[in-house]
């Protein structure tokens, strides 16, 4: 079987064009999150509050983000996309939370394929009630579990470059390493 994290390719235009994961489709209430032994993906939790996600939420494969995960991305398309599709996606905006303390960057990018969003360069030329609710999602999403996130300010797609090489390198470092066993 292909692990999704490991064994698929981060795409030919690194780092402003990639292939990003969905592990939630863009509407759902449900956590899903990949495991990353089996390369399967585990529910995580149903959301406490009365949110869903505002946008399909996976990762970019063969990355390693400060949190020890792969790196966060949110795809912005006309529709929801089911779990384990890749999407070929263009890096448009940068969102930092800090979460329990540490800093948790989301990529912020367009399906190339969806026509209503493949001209987007940058996150400004979105509406801005659209970026209010991207933050604001995960502003509240935890309030009911009584954890703090805080979300900065939406930043333009050129920040993202440097934290895209320097997670794709944090993985190819750590898989030189080796793994070892993760368990969740």
């Amino acid at each position: 079987m292909t692990h999704p994290w490991h064994d698929v390719t981060p795409g030919e235009n690194l780092p402003l064009e990639f292939q990003a994961i969905i592990e939630i489709p863009m509407g759902s209430s449900v956590k899903y999150e990949l495991d990353k032994e089996t390369g399967l993906l585990r529910l995580d939790r149903m959301l406490y509050s009365a949110v869903y996600y505002p946008a399909n939420y996976g990762f970019i494969p063969q990355t390693l983000a400060e949190d020890d995960d792969p790196l966060d991305v949110l795809v912005m398309c006309k529709e929801a996309v089911a779990p384990l599709t890749l999407v070929n996606a263009r890096a448009i905006g940068l969102m930092t939370m800090i979460d329990s303390g540490k800093p948790d960057h989301k990529i912020l990018a367009v399906a190339v394929d969806d026509p209503e969003y493949n001209h987007v360069r940058e996150a400004d030329e979105l509406p801005t009630h659209r970026l209010n609710q991207l933050r604001r999602f995960f502003q509240d999403y935890k309030q009911l579990e009584q954890k703090v996130v805080e979300v900065n300010k939406i930043q333009p797609a050129e920040p993202c470059m440097s934290i895209i090489e320097a997670s794709l390198e944090a993985y190819s470092s750590r898989r030189r390493k080796g793994f070892g066993a993760y368990h969740h």
